[in-house]
């Protein structure tokens, strides 16, 4: 019989392991899909390939999907409806208007294993739709599209006018009175009926619950706060969701931050940088947690660069700076 130090370590060698293969897996796939953008679609495809043996031929739904648009487009059809069919057949893929109409699989249309694959996600979608409250998905699917449409502007506008601009004050009094008049709905269907799953009220309506809640006031955001995070343990929301409303009801309280979702931007020189981060050491271990990417990732969306160490270095001067804006 082993000691009990012996499984230990064996264990932990276990997981080192694990964590070194999902490492490689990350960083394949992302070269996969570098090549996809410099449209060297065999090289893309086979690094999909290369991700996926790394970790037992195993693969996210997303990953294989942009597999097969990668082998589709170079011109290898059986390897392509391979993948179409794993995550359709195994993996419950659902979004049959993405597919049906992503150019990248044209070339699969006229072969006959395209119906076959059609078929499969559209009987997915019928079963995932079942319980679906229809007229609650369409309201929340409009709430949606102008939560979002307003807030895609902001750039272009920006852009265009200046951030001081009587056009951007006038589109951000356009977001305050549309947020609360969504808010209003919202609230009601939360405090009559919960916090409703994708099974419910399909993605885009579990997700819009979260939108308008986060785009909301200081005491609403902490009186749902527990909810979300019951619906979270309940699987009726997203990690991912949640960690961005833990970190800006932290922030709007002072505090520093859990999961590094919120960004500033100084008003002087227009800079982006991370808003202050509690434990910044563990920071990657918690957004793992929460469904989250690696932060230099998720920094990259702004061209910021992380290194902890200097970041630690100069948090204090960050938030002395933050503190006499404030003022």
């Amino acid at each position: 019989m082993r000691t009990s130090l012996t499984i230990v370590l064996s264990l932990l060698l276990s997981v080192a392991v694990i964590a070194q293969d999902e490492a490689r897996y990350e960083e394949l796939i992302k070269t996969a899909f570098a090549l996809y953008e410099q449209k060297d679609y065999k090289g893309s495809a086979v690094t999909y390939s290369k991700a996926f043996e790394a970790i037992g031929w195993k693969g996210y739904q997303g990953d294989r999907y942009n597999a097969a648009c990668s082998w589709a487009l170079a011109g290898v059809a059986d390897s392509a409806f391979f993948q179409l069919k794993r995550i359709a057949d195994k993996m419950n893929y659902t979004n049959l208007g993405h597919i049906s109409t992503d150019s990248d699989l044209n070339s699969l249309h006229t072969d006959k294993r395209w119906d076959e694959v059609i078929g499969l996600i559209k009987a997915n979608k019928d079963r995932a739709e079942a319980n679906y409250d229809r007229p609650l998905v369409a309201l929340l699917d409009s709430i949606h599209n102008e939560d979002q449409g307003l807030r895609h502007q902001i750039d272009e506008v920006e852009a265009k006018y200046g951030g001081d601009s009587d056009e951007m004050q006038e589109l951000w009094r356009n977001m305050a009175r549309k947020d609360s008049m969504n808010l209003i709905v919202v609230e009601r269907i939360l405090n009559e009926r919960g916090w409703l799953g994708p099974d419910v009220v399909g993605p885009t309506g579990n997700s819009t619950l979260f939108l308008v809640i986060q785009h909301a006031d200081l005491a609403t955001q902490e009186k749902y706060l527990p909810m979300m995070r019951e619906a979270v343990t309940n699987g009726k929301a997203n990690g991912s969701d949640l960690a961005l409303l833990e970190d800006r009801v932290l922030m709007r309280n002072g505090k520093r931050q859990l999961y590094g979702s919120q960004i500033g931007r100084d008003p002087k020189t227009g800079e982006f940088y991370l808003s202050p981060v509690e434990d910044p050491d563990q920071l990657d271990v918690r957004r793992a947690s929460m469904g989250l990417g690696p932060i230099a990732d998720y920094l990259g969306n702004w061209d910021m660069k992380w290194d902890v160490e200097t970041y630690k270095k100069e948090l204090p001067a960050l938030e002395e700076r933050i503190k006499a804006a404030r003022q």
